[in-house]
Parts: C-alpha cells; sequence; structure tokens
C-alpha cells in the first residue's frame, strides 16, 4: 500500500548499488494510487493500474496468461492465494480497487483450476480467494469453479480474507461453498446506518447481512468463524453510528472485527480526509495512525475493547 513506500525506496537504493545495470520495475497500489510520488524514487519503468503490456515490451517477452503462478519455487507450501476475477463492479467511496482496475474481468476458469491444482499437489491445505468480489456473477464464475472442485475430490479448506458481499450469498450458494471446503467467511459490512451505507456506495444493507448469517449458519458454518468486517476511523464516523453497527452484528450471532480505516488518494472519502491530514504524503495514509487522528487513542480503544467484549460474548 501507499504508505509502504519507504520500503520501496530502501529496495530500490539497495538494488542500485548491488547491481547497477538492473532494470527497476514498479507497480502495484502504491504506484498506481501515488503515480507522481512513486516516479521520485528512481524506478525505470513505473506500471500504472493492471495492465502489464509495459512489462512484457521492456522485456521483450510475450506473456501467457494461462499459465498459473509459480507456486513450486516454494519448499514446502503450507498455504497459497488464488484469484478468479480482477476488479469489482461496485464503486464504492473508501475503496482502492476502482482505480486500480478499471473493470471487473473474470480470469480463466482454466487457469484458476490449474493453480489450484498445482497447490494441493504441493500439499497445500489452506488456500485464501484474493478477489476483490469473489460472488461477483457466481453463476458464471465461482459456481462452476467450486463445483468442479467437488467432481475432482480436491480437497483443501478456503477462506475469504478479503470479504464477500453478502448481497449476493444465497442459501444454494451458501450450501455450495460449505460443501467445497469453506471454513472463514469474512464479509464486508462497514455500518448498519442506512443513510451510511447509501452514501458511501450501497453495497450492501443490514437486511442482506442478516439473511446471509441465517443462509451460511443454515449450511453448517462454525458461527465463529463468520465474520462481518466493519470500518473504523472513517471520516463520517458520525452518521456511521459504529457502536449501534457492532450490536447489531452481534445480534446475528456472528463475529465483528473492525478494520482500521486507510484513506485512499482519488476517492471521495480519501479526499475528505484532508481536513485531518496531509494526503500529498502516503505515510499518512496509514491504517494504523488515521483512525487515531480521526477519534482520538481513548475512543479507539474503547471501541476496540467493546468487539472484543461482544465476541467473547458470543464464545459464552
Amino acid at each position: 500500500m501507499t504508505y509502504w513506500y519507504p520500503g520501496v525506496a530502501e529496495v530500490i537504493k539497495d538494488i542500485r548499488y548491488a547491481c547497477p545495470q538492473a532494470q527497476i520495475i514498479l507497480g502495484g497500489n502504491y504506484a498506481t494510487l501515488c503515480t507522481e510520488h512513486a516516479r521520485r524514487l528512481g524506478a525505470d519503468l513505473v506500471v500504472v493500474g493492471s495492465d502489464l503490456r509495459p512489462v512484457w515490451q521492456l522485456l521483450e517477452v510475450t506473456a501467457d496468461p494461462e499459465q498459473p503462478a509459480v507456486w513450486e519455487v516454494y519448499e514446502p507450501v503450507r498455504t497459497g492465494a488464488i484469484k478468479l476475477s480482477d476488479g469489482c463492479p461496485f464503486r464504492c467511496s473508501y475503496c482502492s480497487v476502482p482505480p486500480v482496475y478499471a473493470r471487473f474481468k473474470p480470469r480463466s476458469m482454466g487457469r484458476a483450476l490449474a493453480e489450484l491444482e498445482l497447490l494441493v499437489n504441493h500439499g497445500v491445505e489452506n488456500v485464501a480467494f484474493y478477489d476483490d468480489a469473489l460472488l461477483c456473477d457466481a453463476e458464471q464464475v465461482l459456481v462452476p469453479f467450486l463445483q468442479e472442485v467437488i467432481r475432482r475430490d480436491m480437497h483443501v479448506n478456503f477462506h475469504t480474507p478479503n470479504a464477500l458481499n453478502a448481497r449476493f450469498v444465497t442459501a444454494e450458494l451458501a450450501d455450495l461453498m460449505v460443501r467445497a471446503g469453506f471454513k472463514t467467511f469474512y464479509l464486508g459490512f462497514e455500518s448498519a446506518s442506512s443513510q451510511w451505507q447509501r452514501a458511501t456506495g450501497g453495497k450492501v444493507f443490514s437486511e442482506e447481512l442478516a439473511q446471509t448469517a441465517r443462509h451460511l449458519l443454515a449450511a453448517g458454518a462454525n458461527p465463529a468463524n463468520v465474520t462481518a468486517y466493519q470500518i473504523l476511523g472513517h471520516p463520517d464516523s458520525d452518521s456511521q453510528e459504529l457502536e449501534a453497527s457492532m450490536r447489531f452484528v452481534y445480534s446475528l450471532g456472528i463475529r465483528g472485527m473492525l478494520a482500521d480505516f486507510s484513506p485512499i488518494p482519488g476517492t471521495p472519502d480519501g479526499e475528505a480526509c484532508r481536513r485531518w491530514v496531509n494526503m500529498d504524503e502516503p505515510l499518512m495514509h496509514n491504517k494504523t495512525a488515521f483512525p487515531i487522528i480521526r477519534l482520538g487513542f481513548d475512543e479507539v480503544n474503547r471501541l476496540k475493547d467493546l468487539q472484543r467484549r461482544l465476541n467473547r460474548a458470543l464464545q459464552a
């Protein structure tokens, strides 16, 4: 992310010293969101967005989009990551995905299955989906993938750290996910306030989260492994009604988790943060620092302590 740039600068400096003839390519979220800042670090090529054609041109190679990641260079491999798609069709006011990916685009099913098979053959037992919209167009993307996982009898535990959109979880999909090996379900919720939900993009509403919780639990998901993310330190914290939102999640019988807000330059919510921080300095995008700047150290600790107590109460 953007606030890690001092590490990038150090790596570039070290490479220049150790291998002065090397060509250095810099890409990813930082390079895309803070392009002019990134260009000052001294890389030979700064790649903006997810189009890697400038890389292939510089290297004078022809890319093979069907080639799975080279997991075999890691020995041993116990955990892996996979993506079935890039981007997200939603335009949430706080999210970095729209500027980084031009649009939602499914990846090749053949490549995804080949990559999973490669991971399983190397002994991987836990695989995390890093899609930003795993459930988007599920009937064409996730459902056939999981059906093939079951048909091939591929035993693996799936996890969803990037959060699922609760709007798209039907009873049938919940059952399929559990049967295919999903073990942890992270749901993007952010707030139970309908005013806040509408203002930030209307990604998911409270009743949709409640329905998804019912579907997952009915399908056999462990309640301790179903978690709803909520943003901590959003610039519009007043209308977010975070404490009430935390208690709403608790009422559904699932865990809550506070996700520290990171102001993303160029997004509506990120630009609103100029009221509190210098958004032209990427260090000020730090998700650990901004909630404290916005809410104060004591309030952040109070809310985090409340979340811990609510989660402990679920286990009692």
